[in-house]
């Protein structure tokens, strides 16, 4: 099962992310990632 979590600041993502963490659910969080590609001397940081 794969199960998507949007919605606009403040709505709650992080905290039904946080739940199902808890509860055994693998969790991808976009953010983290996203952070992560964009720092100092990644590739992507290159690019842009």
């Amino acid at each position: 099962m794969i199960i998507g979590l949007t919605g606009g600041i403040a709505s709650g993502k992080s905290t039904v992310s946080h739940m199902l963490m808890e509860l055994g659910f693998p969790i991808v969080d976009a953010d983290v990632i996203a952070r992560k590609v964009v720092e100092p001397n990644e590739e992507a940081f290159e690019k842009i």
